[in-house]
């Protein structure tokens, strides 16, 4: 189970754990936003601190429907208790937690100031 907390901000957020190059590691907090399909952004001077792999670069339609290119790292994410490999979009704004992240996970939040974000794993039974 992951734990996080609503802000004063109306902002559902979790702590993170990345891993960078040389056993680096940071904690982070990062905002989920159901609106956004990637797994993680970080502003690009954390993933230059960290030292990310550069995986290339790719485009994406934001909800304005502007293009935007951007480029694309992988990052070792602590993430329910387990490493996992995910794809980081390096986006100049707050971390962001998208849907492929979340994916197979269900997502409670109590949206009040202070409230619990609750994030579980789906059960594979049916």
């Amino acid at each position: 189970m992951i734990r996080g907390v609503v802000t004063g901000n109306r902002e559902a957020t979790l702590r993170l754990t990345l891993d960078g190059t040389g056993r680096r590691q940071e904690d982070i907090e990062a905002i989920i936003d159901t609106g956004f399909s990637g797994f993680l952004t970080l502003p690009p001077a954390l993933i230059a601190s960290l030292g990310l792999r550069w995986r290339g670069r790719e485009q994406a339609v934001l909800g304005d429907g502007s293009l935007h290119l951007y480029d694309v790292y992988s990052a070792s994410v602590i993430w329910d208790g387990t490493r996992r490999i995910v794809e980081i979009d390096a986006v100049d704004t707050d971390s962001l937690i998208g849907m492929s992240l979340l994916y197979g996970y269900d997502i409670r939040i109590q949206a009040i100031e202070g409230g619990s974000v609750t994030i579980e794993a789906l059960s594979s039974d049916p």
